[in-house]
C-alpha cells in the first residue's frame, strides 16, 4: 500500500475536510461517504501499479464529485480548481487532476478510455461504487431525492449498472466487479418476481 509522506497526508486531511462541509447534508448518494469510498476503491486497484501518480489519483478520487453537473453549478471545475489553488497545489498538477475528474462520468465518457492510468484507476474506482449493494442503495436515494418512480430508478440498472462491469480498465476492478454485478442482477431477479407477484 502506498506510504503518503506528512505533506501528503496534510492535504489529503484538507481535502476531506472540504468535501465533507460541500456534501453536508446530502442524500442522494453523491456524499463524502461515497467520495471516501472512491478514494478507498482507488488506493486499493492503485496498488497494483506502482508506476502510478498517488498524488494524482488520491486527489482525483477525492474530489471527482465537487463540480458534477448533477450537484453543482460550477463551470470549468471550478470548486476544484479553487480549492487546489488555496493548498499551493502546483498548475499543472491542478490541470492533471482536472483531467482525470472529467473523464469519470458514465454519461459524459461514454464509449471513451481514459487516457492515463491515474485516470483509468479514477473512473474504475468510481464505477466500482455504482455497483452491488451500495450501487442499489445510491440509485434509489438518488431516485427519491429527484421524484423518480420505482420503475424508472429500476430503469437506471439497464441503462447504466449492468453495463458498467464491461467498461472497466484495470483487470483488478473487474476482478471487484464480478460479485457486484452478480448481486444486482440477482437482486433484479428478486425485484422482478416480487413485484410480479404482487399483482396476483
Amino acid at each position: 500500500m502506498y506510504n503518503m509522506s506528512m505533506k501528503d497526508e496534510r492535504l489529503t486531511e484538507a481535502t476531506i475536510f472540504f468535501i465533507k462541509a460541500l456534501f453536508e447534508g446530502s442524500s442522494d448518494g453523491h456524499d463524502l461517504e461515497h467520495s471516501l469510498r472512491v478514494y478507498k476503491n482507488a488506493l486499493s486497484i492503485a496498488a497494483s501499479y506502482p508506476e502510478a501518480d498517488m498524488d494524482l489519483i488520491s486527489l482525483s478520487s477525492l474530489l471527482h464529485d465537487v463540480d458534477d453537473h448533477k450537484l453543482f453549478h460550477t463551470e470549468n471545475n471550478a470548486n476544484a480548481r479553487t480549492f487546489l489553488k488555496d493548498q499551493k497545489v502546483p498548475e499543472d498538477m491542478i490541470e492533471e487532476i482536472v483531467k482525470i475528474i472529467n473523464s469519470v462520468s458514465f454519461s459524459k465518457n461514454k464509449g471513451k478510455t481514459p487516457e492515463t492510468l491515474e485516470a483509468k484507476i479514477v473512473q474504475d474506482a468510481d464505477r466500482l461504487d455504482a455497483m452491488g449493494a451500495i450501487g442499489i442503495a445510491r440509485t434509489f436515494a438518488y431516485g427519491g431525492k429527484k421524484g423518480r418512480s420505482l420503475q424508472d430508478s429500476v430503469q437506471h440498472f439497464h441503462e447504466k449498472l449492468l453495463l458498467l462491469r464491461d467498461t472497466l480498465n484495470t483487470d483488478e476492478a473487474r476482478d471487484l466487479a464480478d460479485k457486484r454485478h452478480e448481486f444486482v442482477v440477482k437482486f433484479l431477479e428478486e425485484l422482478s418476481e416480487e413485484s410480479l407477484g404482487s399483482i396476483d
